[in-house]
């Protein structure tokens, strides 16, 4: 697994891919947090918090993990390589597991630098250091568990086709409607009491949940479930690609 999560990384930071997606999520969160005027601008929100950012990033991430995830196995599968990969002294899970920490650990190092949001609200806050901790910690944490279920869902959909263009497309309508789609569906009272039960299955509401600063693990539990599911269905697309 280690010489693999070495050559994603490698493959991420060898080329511009890695940079790029570092400095796109830098760069989109910094304009509208910090530059553009409008109901994002912590500047203008009048709060010493982070909710616009951790309102963003989730939807930033639906398109940007799949954008990394794309290549991940449907390269592979094009190019013939994964044929190459079996035969190595590698198990399945442990390919798997390498391109998927690789994804992973390329995104936590997108977020570390926005924790100089979080200094940056403790220094303007009035008084310094109004800030609640307590929230602006599990909205960290619930971030990271949010890009690790995006994460599992862009590998796995990268195993679908060998077009990648096709796999960020699958990747990023799975994500958009495991976060949004069953709170979306809920709005429509079409099946009464369930609705609050319905709404439980979207992963906005568990992000939420935890952002609230109090960790849960119902909702840990929830994002550990759906990163398994989608890694244990990409083990089964892996073992049956021909």
């Amino acid at each position: 697994m280690k010489s693999i999560l070495i050559k994603e990384l490698n493959s991420f930071f060898s080329s511009p891919i890695g940079y790029l997606v570092i400095g796109v999520y830098l760069v989109i969160n910094g304009l509208f947090l910090w530059v553009f005027k409008g109901e994002f601008n912590i500047l203008h929100a009048g709060f010493a918090d982070l909710n616009s950012y951790f309102f963003l990033a989730p939807w930033i991430f639906i398109f940007l993990i799949p954008a990394i995830t794309m290549r991940s196995f449907s390269e592979e599968i094009n190019t013939g390589t994964i044929e190459i990969l079996k035969t190595k002294p590698l198990t399945n899970w442990e390919i798997i597991l390498g391109k998927y920490l690789g994804a992973l650990i390329l995104v936590i190092l997108a977020i570390l630098p926005t924790l100089i949001y979080a200094y940056s609200v403790y220094q303007l806050g009035n008084p310094v250091g109004n800030i609640e901790f307590g929230t602006t910690f599990g909205s960290f944490v619930g971030l990271l568990f949010l890009a690790s279920a995006y994460t599992a869902i862009g590998v796995f959909s990268s195993t679908i086709s060998k077009n990648q263009i096709v796999s960020f497309i699958i990747a990023v309508i799975i994500s958009f409607f495991l976060f949004y789609g069953f709170e979306a569906i809920s709005t429509l009272n079409l099946v009464g009491n369930f609705d609050f039960a319905l709404k439980s299955f979207g992963m906005s509401e568990h992000f939420n949940s935890i952002s609230k600063g109090v960790i849960d693990t119902r909702d840990l539990i929830y994002f550990i479930s759906v990163t398994s599911i989608f890694l244990i269905f990409t083990h089964f697309r892996i073992q049956h690609e021909k």
